[in-house]
């Protein structure tokens, strides 16, 4: 029976393109607007020369369970890894589901985006998300920019084939044949393009997460305390130049 069971969900699995590992919890939000955002033009997720608001979408967490209670109650920024769908209104319960098993609908991916490129995005978001940009307030107009950029290269990670190396990335360029595939326009490009092209899979990683609702666009958030803030890392590397003069110099004595 047990085996009968296994074979009907695999088939559904097939079918629906949906099944997903168990939930890691949930998070229950509402949208709140937006962080620092820009519009650009983009192709991808069904949409073919959409003009839309691009960076920190923001929400007001109200609850949580399991790995969502990680997650503190009031604004929470992320970004949109979910093109095929818009942001529901009102309350809704989020899973939270690793970036590798999202996202949801997968139906310009194919499947799950795998985690070759969830890895890719951990990397970049350590390297370059900025905490600034989901800070209530107001923005400059730099902040905006790259905002916007960093939502483009999520997006070209997400929905572009793997390049044979980074350097193949480009957010002005569709290099995806079928429905799937992303590009963009009236953005920076070149820092988008440049952020995308330092990446290599080492370094320090940000613990990222997926909170994933059928209705609405699926968002990529880091889990609290998972990567040192730019000073923090400063000074750890101030402190081991540190270390390592003193041990220089008591070798030389």
């Amino acid at each position: 029976m047990k085996t009968i069971i296994a074979l009907v969900l695999s088939i559904v699995c097939l079918i629906s393109a949906e099944c997903i590992a168990t939930p890691l919890g949930t998070v229950t939000m509402s949208s709140s607007g937006f962080g620092a955002e820009d519009t650009m033009t983009i192709w991808g997720g069904g949409h073919d020369g959409l003009n839309v608001y691009a960076g920190v979408y923001m929400f007001n967490k109200t609850a949580g369970t399991d790995q969502g209670q990680s997650l503190a109650n009031g604004y929470i920024g992320g970004f949109c890894m979910d093109l095929s769908e818009y942001i529901a209104s009102g309350s809704n319960t989020y899973d939270v589901i690793m970036p590798q098993d999202g996202p949801r609908p997968t139906t310009f991916l194919g499947g799950t985006m795998g985690t070759q490129k969830a890895a890719y995005l951990s990397e970049l978001w350590s390297k370059y998300y900025d905490p600034a940009w989901a800070v209530v307030g107001s923005y400059t107009s730099q902040q905006n920019s790259n905002a916007e950029a960093f939502a483009a290269a999520v997006w070209e990670i997400i929905y572009e084939d793997l390049p044979t190396s980074p350097a193949g990335w480009d957010v002005t360029t569709d290099g995806t044949l079928g429905n799937g595939g992303f590009k963009a326009e009236n953005l920076d490009y070149l820092t988008a393009n440049n952020w995308l092209h330092s990446l290599n899979g080492t370094g320090i990683t940000a613990d990222l997460r997926s909170l994933s609702y059928i209705g609405s666009q699926d968002m990529l958030v880091v889990m609290p305390g998972t990567i040192p803030e730019p000073a923090t890392v400063a000074l750890l590397s101030f402190g081991f130049l540190l270390i390592m003069r003193k041990k220089i110099s008591a070798s030389n004595a």
